[in-house]
């Protein structure tokens, strides 16, 4: 006779109500079979150490667990936005120029939407994932490469807007160990999920826009163990089961877009270069500075401070004198900050009973903008 069934189904009826609960919960979850399995088990376990001293510590770490696992996107995907069109559309209105990066982004989106297209016939499909199961034909993993302030993270924004994607950053500057990737093992008492879980948690998709966020500027000390990790999470090959060492149990990222971002590619392992394409990022002249400040930062700025789009209008002449004795810089950052500084002293005027609608001219622009920091 089998009695294995007996020994993992506890009898919901004389359990405890906290643990009748965690058992409801995770049956109405979509968990993966072995993973449904395995947690029923933990609750078997607890109701067994209901008289014990630990069984309160023991609950509480279950609970902890049942929570991070019933709130992954086990089968959730979004849907993707093919049309080429809007795709520009989305792309032409964040950034100025860049049109190496947005035909690289199109040509992605294109190929998605034949892929689509094909995964309808049965014989290609199969064809397809056999490919797959090999790394072939996967997304590919663009690395961004430029100095500060050019635009890298906004970019990738841009990208999971164009896709219709969710988008998560993973901060990697000064990173410190490769647990905060990969998590702790919920045995210890660090227990704690890594940084792709709790991207996946956020997004609340399988299929969102990672972006890996200055993955040359980890720390030196555990450069190599932090590479190792990226090399699983980028090789299609490999991802397919990635294991949080939290969850315990593998999880398929080959539907998640990663993109990386670095300033350079120097303390970069060849190993994960060779899993990337390298776009690099061109930094600004003064005429597109100006471009970018007057088309795209000053109506978002106005946007953000409640204000309208004419509220506040500075004179082609005026923006010269904005942008240049700020010294070279790559990126548009130091002219934010000024764009900034003016939309924020006309609100202050306006709120203390100024006037509505400013216009920045070569007369009174010394009241509006800030005198460059040396």
């Amino acid at each position: 006779m089998d009695t294995s069934s007996k020994d993992t189904q506890p009898d919901i009826q004389k359990l405890p109500s906290e643990l009748q609960q965690l058992y409801q919960q995770v049956s109405k979850a979509s968990l993966p079979p072995n993973l449904l399995e395995k947690t029923e088990q933990l609750i078997v376990s607890l109701q067994r150490l209901i008289k014990s001293p630990q069984y309160h510590a023991a609950l509480d770490d279950t609970v902890r667990y049942i929570d991070w696992i019933t709130n992954l996107p086990w089968n959730t995907v979004s849907q993707d936005n093919l049309d080429l069109e809007k795709a520009q559309e989305i792309l032409d209105s964040t950034h100025h120029s860049l049109q190496v990066v947005k035909e690289r982004i199109l040509e992605y989106i294109a190929v998605l939407a034949l892929q689509n297209e094909a995964e309808k016939r049965p014989e290609h499909k199969k064809a397809l994932e056999d490919l797959y199961q090999r790394g072939i034909g996967r997304a590919p993993v663009l690395l961004f490469v430029g100095l500060p302030g050019v635009g890298k993270t906004s970019i990738v924004h841009s990208i999971a807007k164009a896709l219709n994607r969710k988008f998560v950053r993973i901060p990697m500057g000064g990173m410190g160990s490769a647990s905060q990737l990969r998590g702790n093992p919920a045995t210890e008492r660090t227990a704690e999920p890594g940084a792709i879980i709790k991207a996946l948690r956020q997004a609340q998709t399988k299929n969102p826009v990672i972006l890996l966020d200055e993955i040359d500027r980890v720390a030196e000390s555990v450069r190599s163990d932090i590479m190792g990790v990226l090399l699983e999470l980028l090789d299609p090959q490999q991802n397919i089961r990635f294991t949080d060492y939290f969850i315990n149990y593998p999880f398929d990222l080959t539907s998640v877009m990663f993109i990386c971002s670095a300033n350079n590619t120097r303390n970069i392992a060849n190993a994960v270069l060779n899993r990337m394409e390298v776009i690099q990022m061109p930094g600004y002249n003064d005429e597109e500075k100006i471009i970018i400040a007057r088309d795209y930062l000053l109506p978002q700025q106005l946007l953000v401070s409640g204000m309208d789009k004419n509220d506040v209008v500075v004179d082609e002449a005026v923006w010269p004198i904005i942008v240049r004795p700020l010294g070279y810089d790559a990126g548009v950052r130091s002219v934010a900050r000024v764009v900034e500084a003016i939309v924020r002293k006309c609100a202050r005027q306006r709120v203390s009973g100024g006037a509505k609608t400013y216009r920045i001219t070569e007369e009174n622009y010394k009241d509006f903008v800030p005198e460059p920091e040396i």
